[in-house]
């Protein structure tokens, strides 16, 4: 119902096209429905490469764990001094 496009709208839009362009409509489709397939194509390359980016360094496989390396945190020593009285 709303934002619903009817016969009648359909009916509307074409003849306007008919009245604007004429005997060239069939030209202006062609070219709008090669426009819309290149944005389309475009459109996905943008997608495809934000996915590569996104998901590249994420895999398990690409993690390399080794657990024989010492830690890297100082070892915590003791004071030697007595506590001061303030």
């Amino acid at each position: 119902m709303f934002g619903g496009i009817g016969h009648g709208e359909l009916l509307v839009v074409g003849v306007v096209a008919l009245l604007l362009f004429g005997s060239r409509l069939p030209q202006v489709a062609r070219s709008l429905g090669k426009s819309l397939t290149e944005f389309k194509k475009g459109m996905q390359g943008v997608q495809d490469e934000f996915n590569d980016a996104v998901y590249a360094g994420n895999s398990a496989a690409s993690i390399d764990y080794d657990d024989d390396q010492a830690p890297t945190a100082p070892k915590f020593e003791p004071p030697t001094s007595p506590p001061r009285d303030e």
